[in-house]
């Protein structure tokens, strides 16, 4: 017997330890050169890592959610395919269905064909969404038993069984009072400690404006006009140009702290954040100088990086970097809300729903388009008149949108 150790590499920026998302290979799998055995969790996205050598995995570090030190021994290959794995090596996870037994634990009442369950956003790995292209399968029938529905591997497997046994797969339709535990890992845990740091060590000062966009709304629909569907205009690209537009005015807005040198770096590049809802959660793709960009071409740009982050395709280096954020949570947007500051930024901007409603204009009542601006900034480095007065000064560009072109 001949056995390699695959040991954890070095994912860059510094990582010491990574976490393990998700297993694609088992105990006494065969596994060739360059196949992916799994994904590691760094503090900006899952990594997946091929095996250097073919073989027999005999023993993988331990379960999704467990920390694994740099340099530490991730897989041992038998490199003979002589060996049995080892007794104790066997993963903790619970073990693959039978066949026969899944496609009947699936089919949601005794003698009635139910259709797949079709869903409009797929959460699943890379390694799945691979295997599905090469397979020709639309992962939107596949029902999916991990939280929020993902896409686990027995799941991709037990479709592909019934699909060959011409077997119907459905999510059960009978009431359940079961309670499932879900670990919190990967993506979800960073987001958690992330949010608790910033409430925890940042002094939220929240403050909310109302904007009337009712002209706003008006030219976004004139340049909309002539352009394709992938093109069109949202209201972030003109927020982003308005604030970046303020923030000359208020640069003590443009700040990162860096709290292990006592120091706030206040930045002359602007490099725009944008929160984007995900389906492994919130990520932060950022639009690097955004201060340069035209309104084409910011929105654009936060297009390409809003879709990257979803699926999964977004570099290291497009989702860190930010110097300020702004947030939407589109037609979910409510009446006001208090965002969490990205840190070690000092500031967010957040966008709540527009709607139409009756509003004293002229001195007349008339109905306009209204939208809240909800921001949170950090009262130690930003002063509470001076929060105020850059979102005014974003209210007043926005409520004149000619203004946000004008040069100077």
């Amino acid at each position: 017997m001949s056995e390699f150790i695959f040991k954890l590499p070095d994912l860059g920026e510094g990582t010491v330890e990574s976490e393990i998302g998700e297993w694609f290979i088992k105990v006494g799998d065969q596994v060739s050169e360059e196949d992916v055995v799994g994904t590691m969790m760094t503090d900006k996205a899952a990594v997946e890592l091929s095996s250097p050598v073919s073989g027999t995995v005999l023993k993988l570090a331990g379960e999704p959610g467990d920390i694994v030190a740099v340099g530490a021994a991730l897989v041992v290959i038998d490199t003979d395919g002589t060996a049995a794995p080892a007794p104790d090596a066997e993963p903790k996870s619970e073990p693959e269905p039978e066949p026969q037994a899944a496609a009947e634990a699936a089919v949601a009442a005794p003698a009635v064909d139910v259709e797949p369950v079709e869903r409009s956003r797929v959460m699943t790995s890379p390694a799945i969404r691979r295997r599905a292209k090469e397979a020709g399968v639309d992962l939107t029938l596949v029902p999916g038993s991990g939280p929020g529905g993902r896409i686990r591997r027995k799941d991709f497997d037990l479709y592909l069984k019934a699909r060959a046994t011409g077997s119907t797969i459905t999510a059960a339709a009978a009431p359940s009072t079961d309670v499932k535990e879900i670990k919190i890992i990967g993506l979800r845990r960073i987001i958690a400690e992330r949010m608790s740091a910033a409430k925890r060590e940042i002094p939220h000062f929240a403050y909310v404006e109302e904007i009337d966009i009712t002209e706003l709304e008006s030219l976004r629909k004139h340049l909309n006009a002539d352009k394709k569907d992938n093109e069109r205009l949202t209201l972030l690209p003109f927020l982003g140009l308005a604030l970046i537009r303020a923030l000359k005015e208020f640069p003590q807005c443009n700040v990162t702290h860096d709290k292990n040198r006592n120091l706030l770096l206040r930045h002359a590049a602007v490099h725009l954040g944008v929160a984007t809802q995900t389906p492994d959660g919130l990520k932060v793709p950022v639009v690097k100088h955004a201060e340069i960009r035209s309104l084409d071409d910011l929105a654009a740009e936060m297009r390409r990086l809003s879709l990257a982050a979803r699926d999964n395709s977004a570099k290291k280096h497009e989702l860190s970097g930010s110097t300020i954020t702004i947030t939407s949570l589109g037609k979910l947007g409510g009446i006001a809300s208090t965002p969490v500051i990205n840190s070690p930024e000092v500031a967010i901007i957040g966008v709540n729903r527009a709607v139409e409603r009756p509003v004293v204009f002229n001195g007349q009542v008339a109905v306009r388009l209204m939208m809240n601006l909800s921001s949170s900034f950090d009262h130690r480095f930003v002063d509470g008149y001076d929060a105020a007065a850059m979102i005014q000064r974003i209210k007043e560009m926005l409520e004149h949108p000619a203004t946000i072109f004008l040069p100077g």
